[in-house]
């Protein structure tokens, strides 16, 4: 396996933090301050945009358009990671990225007119509404939202929750997971419908914060009460929405996950910096064996996360989502937590200052907690990677005897 990236990745990876250096970071502080006394979109957002879009630094992720594999993106994701917002300069910001996906996979010649060419174009954002309040719907067949068929209309009711992007003005589009057959094969009952936002009975409850964080673009509660949409804005076929989610998650994954690994880089940089301006008892901390150990523990957890998300970008692209199965599911495991202990040990070396807003420490603290729930808790990813275990061991059973030593 060879995780060199491209040379056209390398290029493209330089512009991008030149551009981020000299464009995205020094409006960050006005970014803030407009994102917590009005909704969005900031002011700047649209100019910064249609530059990146001059300077040929946009929609990276799909291959379709920037050319570069899933392991060419993979660095592109982790520059633009170390700031939460700069994605969104780039049209690269989840779920945007995870929809214009299935779109370009699934979607209908009139869908994609209608809908993905705007989202490509940045001039739209869009939802994907999957998680419900009163199931456990990590597991798919749990999902309660109904989709009736009624004769050229879907009538759907439900109530989502968490769903991101829902209170941004520019959301147009959600795409909305529901069970079309819920007596049909487990894996067969869900359908995904495009729901536009302006649709009567689509009622956006609130925005949920997140350990008590709030996010601009929204958490949203959303109830859907007898939704009419037309037939030919269901996604695919019916019974396809479960097989459509898998395809979208394998890459957006690996998205989420070099982003994060872009957080855990910041939290160390800062980390290190503090370490060596800051006195305690008449030493730098730098100089105190425990700081010491969290600046290399830290530097070795990056390191290996780094090269299993690169491993499980490879894979995508030489053998497909579904060889790429296990590896999937353990970075999705191994990449939150990561960034949750490198957050945490910068927090603590940075002391009170760490907890408070003048540094990115907590929202990148809460940005990994929250992973470890979001796209399916832990426990549905180890779950996954110990079926694969088990089933490698009954094919195998018998095989470790040789190693026993029993007496004669």
């Amino acid at each position: 396996m060879d995780f060199q990236a491209s040379k056209h990745s390398q290029t493209l990876g330089q512009r991008l933090q030149d551009f981020i250096d000299a464009h995205v970071l020094p409006r960050h502080a006005q970014w803030l301050q407009e994102t917590r006394q009005a909704p969005p979109p900031v002011s700047f957002m649209a100019d910064l945009k249609a530059l990146a879009r001059e300077e040929g630094l946009w929609n990276l992720f799909l291959p379709a358009e920037s050319g570069l594999s899933n392991l060419d993106y993979a660095p592109l994701a982790e520059i633009m990671g170390r700031l939460p917002w700069a994605s969104e300069v780039f049209n690269c910001n989840a779920p945007d990225t995870g929809n214009m996906e299935l779109l370009h996979l699934f979607g209908s010649p009139a869908q994609q007119q209608q809908w993905l060419h705007p989202l490509l174009a940045g001039e739209i954002r869009s939802a994907f509404a999957m998680t419900e309040p009163d199931v456990a719907s990590s597991d798919a067949r749990n999902i309660q939202t109904l989709i009736r068929r009624e004769d050229d209309h879907y009538v759907v009711n439900g109530r989502k929750w968490f769903i991101t992007n829902g209170n941004h003005p520019d959301c147009k589009l959600m795409i909305v997971m529901g069970k079309t057959a819920p007596d049909a094969d487990a894996h067969r009952q869900q359908s995904m419908l495009l729901v536009p936002m302006d649709s009567e009975g689509v009622s956006v409850v609130r925005n949920i914060s997140v350990l008590n964080h709030h996010s601009p673009e929204g958490h949203a509660e959303i109830v859907l009460r007898n939704v009419r949409v037309p037939c030919s804005n269901l996604l695919g076929e019916e019974g396809d929405g479960f097989a459509m989610a898998q395809a979208r998650l394998g890459p957006g994954r690996v998205h989420h996950c070099m982003r994060a690994i872009g957080m855990a880089e910041l939290a160390l940089e800062l980390m290190r910096e503090r370490a060596q301006e800051r006195q305690t008892f008449g030493r730098y901390l730098s100089q105190h064996a425990n700081v010491g150990d969290a600046i290399a523990e830290s530097r070795i957890d990056i390191e290996q996360a780094r090269l299993l998300v690169l491993k499980t970008a490879w894979l995508l692209d030489h053998v497909g989502a579904r060889g790429a199965q296990r590896e999937i599911a353990m970075i999705k495991v191994v990449v939150p937590r990561m960034l949750c202990r490198v957050a945490d040990r910068a927090i603590q070396v940075f002391g009170a200052m760490g907890l408070s807003p003048d540094t990115p420490l907590a929202d990148l603290y809460t940005a990994g907690r929250t992973l470890r729930l979001a796209d399916g808790p832990d426990e549905v990813h180890l779950r996954s990677v110990a079926r694969a275990e088990l089933r490698t061991g009954s094919e195998q059973r018998g095989s470790s005897a040789a190693w026993l030593t029993p007496p004669a």
